[in-house]
């Protein structure tokens, strides 16, 4: 049976290795961020008046706004799945690991990187 000293600094490094995969997360999701911010000036409409009588359709850019998101975030999903999947893993490990050690089970982060949306404008 190991030491308690040995248990905590097992934990520790259990968590440390879940909080690495937390980032990776949150640099993707700034990564998409950054390269929707650089694509808003292209998204808008290139003429601001009226157009043959006709008012601009405050919704185009929305569409257009959402329709690139959606493929920039496609690139990366099978990313973003993966480190969710060892996400999930890694706390299912450490669960495990404070109850069968009778450690305390604290959650590093209450928020679930994997199941919040991600960027999206409201209309």
């Amino acid at each position: 049976m190991s030491s308690a000293p040995d248990r905590l600094a097992l934990l520790r490094r259990m968590q440390e290795a879940r909080r690495q995969i937390q980032r990776q997360l949150d640099l993707i999701d700034r990564q998409i961020t950054r390269r929707m911010t650089a694509l808003i000036p292209q998204l808008k409409p290139k003429r601001a008046g009226y157009r043959r009588g006709r008012a601009p359709d405050p919704s185009a850019f929305l569409e257009r706004y959402r329709s690139h998101l959606a493929a920039i975030t496609a690139e990366r999903q099978p990313e973003i799945d993966a480190l969710c999947r060892k996400l999930a893993r890694q706390d299912a490990a450490i669960a495990a690991y404070c109850l069968r050690n009778g450690l305390p089970s604290n959650r590093l982060d209450a928020r679930d990187q994997c199941n919040r949306p991600r960027l999206t404008m409201r209309s």
